[in-house]
């Protein structure tokens, strides 16, 4: 197990040419390599700078770079401009699709006494270690790679804890049932008591099958802690490249003291801004719901600005439970899991209508740019109109953090998927 680079605090600003130096000193340190399969985020992580280090990884190693897998999990593929303006000069051939329900084996099975006892009792099935095909060497598809580079960005995260490292394998690349039984582990155990942390069941559960089922597989992991600076600029906090859990928990450590904003009071209006090329569905634009809710008093008001979004799901069939059961609380979702076979075979649907609620406790209100106010109704939100809420709330003109509007108090956000916000009183 090998620890290749590592270096990151709050107040680190690591530029370009120091990425480019510290990434190569780092695949140097590997060892040649003839086949390598990049693995980085999609389009809706574009600020980890994933991107910048695929194209220098392709950069580094020239036609050796083999295939590149952005790990989807359950999003679209992305079109030719997201590719083109994510991962720069990379060639578009080098770039392969993930079908998350047709494209995947199975390494393994974590056993249901594993997951019964990690989530306290409230699930007690196996869980499938899936990964697309490439990752193993399937002649159909090719593979056969001697290295997998994952790449990625460590932030607290919803469904895990904390984001990325076997995360990005194992559902990133990972098939129906183990993205499905994940996500439902995370959901019944409770989102709150899991976001911003390492150590979580859902996190033991992917520990499992890394250590039991992947061992055989030559993956990398390049990790990075993305902040923002003084003048209010994103830049790199730290970066952390190895072949073990080592490099995610010095990132997870740094990612907490630089993504997660522990606030003296409870908010009582919060303005969440999405930003239209990285949130087009209320699967990802509910971000603005999860990383907020620790710091939203009883009663508060959440404002949703979703220039971009225009359907709920990313995935056909989950779009459509979305659209039929709404998000309505985890009691009614637990009652339609038992009372419907779709939603019960979709458990990922169902643990995000767990999450994007707010289980009554304060109000969501979305101002889509392409959904009616029907649509969004009838899903339990309440509406917004865009124009009339960008008006009052211009995201060029509010500051992260406390503003004034009109005399009211607002918290504002500009991109939910960069951090977590917490009332020190609620989070224990």
């Amino acid at each position: 197990m090998s620890l290749y680079f590592a270096a990151g605090s709050p107040t680190t600003e690591i530029s370009p040419e120091e990425l480019r130096t510290h990434l190569y000193s780092a695949l140097d340190a590997i060892g040649e390599r003839n086949r390598v399969l990049a693995v980085p985020p999609d389009i809706t992580r574009f600020y980890s700078q994933a991107g910048k280090i695929t194209e220098l990884a392709w950069q580094y190693y020239g036609d050796k770079l083999v295939d590149i897998l952005p790990a989807l999990g359950t999003h679209k593929a992305m079109t030719d401009d997201e590719i083109a303006t994510m991962y720069g000069a990379t060639p578009r051939s080098l770039f392969r699709v993930h079908d998350w329900r047709n494209d995947v084996v199975t390494l393994g099975e974590v056993p249901s006494e594993f997951l019964y006892e990690v989530s306290e009792g409230k699930v007690d099935y196996t869980w499938p270690a899936q990964v697309n095909r490439l990752l193993v060497g399937d002649p159909k598809t090719g593979g056969g790679h001697d290295l997998i580079l994952s790449v990625g960005q460590v932030v607290p995260h919803e469904v895990v804890g904390m984001a990325n490292y076997n995360k990005n394998i194992f559902v990133g690349t990972g098939g129906s049932v183990g993205i499905h039984r994940s996500h439902f582990l995370g959901a019944v155990y409770g989102m709150e008591r899991m976001m911003g942390r390492a150590d979580t069941p859902v996190r033991r559960v992917l520990n499992y099958a890394s250590d039991h089922f992947a061992k055989n597989l030559p993956i990398v992991y390049v990790q990075t802690v993305i902040g923002k600076n003084d003048a209010g600029k994103l830049v790199m906090r730290g970066l952390y490249i190895g072949d073990d859990v080592e490099c995610f928990e010095l990132a997870a450590a740094l990612s907490v003291k630089v993504n997660f904003q522990m606030l003296d009071r409870e908010i009582k209006k919060a303005v969440v801004f999405l930003d239209p090329h990285e949130f087009r569905s209320t699967w990802l634009g509910n971000k603005s719901v999860y990383r907020t809710r620790m710091a939203l008093a009883d009663g508060a008001e959440l404002i949703v600005l979703a220039p971009g979004v225009h359907e709920f799901g990313e995935d056909a069939a989950i779009d459509k439970l979305i659209r039929k059961y709404g998000y309505c609380g985890t009691p009614r979702t637990l009652e339609a899991v038992k009372e419907d076979p779709a939603l019960a075979g979709n458990l990922s649907a169902a643990a995000h209508l767990i999450h994007g609620s707010s289980e009554g406790r304060f109000t969501i209100r979305y101002c889509p740019g392409h959904l009616t106010r029907q649509e969004i109704e009838s899903v339990h939100y309440q509406y917004g109109d865009l124009a009339q809420m960008t008006a009052k709330y211009n995201p060029e003109a509010l500051r992260d953090g406390w503003n004034m509007v009109d005399g009211e108090e607002i918290f504002y956000i500009s991109n939910p998927g960069l951090g977590l916000w917490a009332y020190k009183g609620r989070f224990q």
